[in-house]
């Protein structure tokens, strides 16, 4: 579904992604590890598409991804339709006056009302009481429960999220984990957070510092390897926290 070949990318001269090589099938669930600054909000900005690699190659359902790809208005349309991005902060997704015009507004664009399917993501995601509010007045929970509906309801193939918990209480970590191991879709998660890693995905890459993927594989022999966890800094010496032989550290992979 998803090809990475040999991509690099660079702010200026200095490399934010070197070599990446991967490959995700439909319906997986991965999660991007690594400290700040080793290019994982990069690498889902390539996957959406919203930047393009410097060297290599990126193939979406086969075709190469490119500039030149999105003067294709139709593909254009179906690919932001099917691949979307949950950024960290969801401020900077906010601008409508309210909830429901923020969770409409993708459907809209497609010439869409779907005021059925705005209610129905609404009460799933907990926020039809919300509807008439003004988004700018939520929790950093809500708000983020905000911007997945106005995602969710274009109904996707692939979900990005860029450090999903990283602004959420412990309740609200709790709710999202467990409703995103729900969804029937391939989701691609960033985090450095290896006590919720586990419960994103079964599979995990690791970038280090010098913006390659240092690990690729099961999220549980990861979570068990504390060389490797130091390796890639997501782990000191000093660390406080439970290591149990063979569990490791973080939740049990799912």
């Amino acid at each position: 579904m998803i090809e990475l070949k040999n991509l690099s990318y660079k702010y200026g001269e200095k490399y934010a992604l070197k070599d990446i090589n991967l490959t995700i099938n439909k319906g997986e669930k991965i999660v991007i590890l690594g400290v700040n600054g080793s290019g994982k909000s990069t690498l889902l900005k390539v996957i959406n598409g919203l930047i393009f690699p410097d060297t290599g190659e990126y193939f979406y359902k086969g075709r190469k991804i490119t500039k030149k790809a999105f003067r294709d208005k139709n593909f254009a349309k179906n690919f932001r339709k099917e691949v979307v991005l949950l950024f960290q902060n969801p401020d900077s997704m906010l601008f409508n006056p309210t909830v429901y015009d923020e969770i409409a507004f993708g459907l809209r664009q497609l010439g869409i009302e779907g005021k059925d399917r705005v209610k129905n993501w609404a009460e799933r995601l907990r926020i039809d009481h919300l509807l008439s509010r003004s988004p700018f007045d939520l929790s950093g929970g809500e708000k983020q429960k905000v911007c997945l509906a106005s995602l969710l309801i274009l109904e996707p193939e692939v979900l990005l999220l860029d450090e999903p918990t990283a602004n959420l209480d412990p309740a609200s970590t709790d709710w999202l984990v467990e409703f995103l191991s729900g969804l029937d879709k391939t989701i691609i998660t960033t985090t450095h957070n290896l006590y919720t890693a586990g419960y994103l995905g079964k599979r995990a890459v690791v970038l280090d510092k010098d913006h390659k993927v240092l690990y690729d594989g099961d999220m549980k022999s990861l979570l068990s390897d504390k060389d490797l966890l130091k390796r890639a800094n997501l782990i000191h010496r000093h660390f406080i926290g439970y290591y149990r032989k063979g569990e490791g550290y973080g939740r049990k992979a799912c």
